[in-house]
């Protein structure tokens, strides 16, 4: 733990936002913070100044992205043709996961920690996460739970009543103990596009949307709120007032 652990968190709602441009934004916080490890490394205790921590809401246009242990072939059309028929995007990129969509009416979370000021344990961040999202599930009557080995957050877990459908894909890279990435929660998702994937590479399971389990639409600025309000008080964070 940091002799100056700072457990504030800056909420940033960006909206509706390009992939790359939210990925800039992305990098150029982590990179903020990460500086500041380094330059406090050279510092003496009192010299020290706290790391910064964000929390960024958005959603995207409609884009594919896979991440550095994905399988190229979990992209079930021609590359070229997703922006021509599609309308959409597509990024490797530098996270856990494999293969997911991202689109309007998906509610998409960045949290950019310095885990230094919470805990340093990758583990407990993933799952914390998804309790952050099991909770807010859990506000509009749904229970949702974990599948062992296939990280995100699942409806119908004991499969009951068919396969399990997935509800919440989530993939982090973290660096210095810096995270990036995070989750993207399927609120009013149109759900056609992952058609066109095998969604985080896995065949044996549906995808699903809060508006499909409930039979109608929710408020993207709703779920978001009750989503903070967990992380909030899983992590023990602070709100930065602006």
């Amino acid at each position: 733990m940091n002799t100056h652990s700072n457990k504030q968190v800056d909420v940033r709602k960006l909206g509706l936002i390009a992939y790359q441009e939210a990925w800039d934004e992305q990098e150029r916080l982590f990179a903020t913070t990460v500086n500041q490890k380094l330059l406090n490394r050279t510092r003496s205790a009192d010299e020290q100044q706290p790391t910064p921590n964000y929390l960024l809401f958005c959603e995207h246009p409609p884009v594919y992205t896979l991440g550095t242990s994905g399988h190229a072939e979990n992209l079930l059309i021609d590359e070229a043709r997703l922006a021509t028929e599609f309308g959409a995007t597509f990024f490797k990129i530098r996270r856990g996961g494999d293969i997911t969509f991202h689109g309007p009416g998906q509610l998409v979370g960045y949290p950019i920690l310095d885990l230094d000021n919470f805990f340093t344990d990758i583990h407990r961040y993933m799952r914390l996460l998804e309790e952050c999202i099991i909770l807010t599930l859990l506000n509009y009557g749904l229970t949702a739970g974990r599948i062992d080995g296939s990280t995100g957050v699942w409806l119908n877990v004991d499969g009951n009543s068919g396969p399990a459908r997935k509800i919440c894909a989530m993939g982090v890279k973290a660096s210095r103990w810096v995270t990036m990435h995070g989750f993207a929660l399927n609120v009013n998702t149109d759900l056609s596009y992952f058609n066109h994937i095998v969604p985080c590479g896995i065949t044996d399971k549906g995808v699903t949307s809060l508006a499909v389990e409930l039979g109608y639409e929710v408020p993207l600025e709703d779920v978001a709120a009750l989503v903070q309000r967990h992380l909030f008080e899983l992590f023990d964070m602070e709100l930065i007032e602006t």
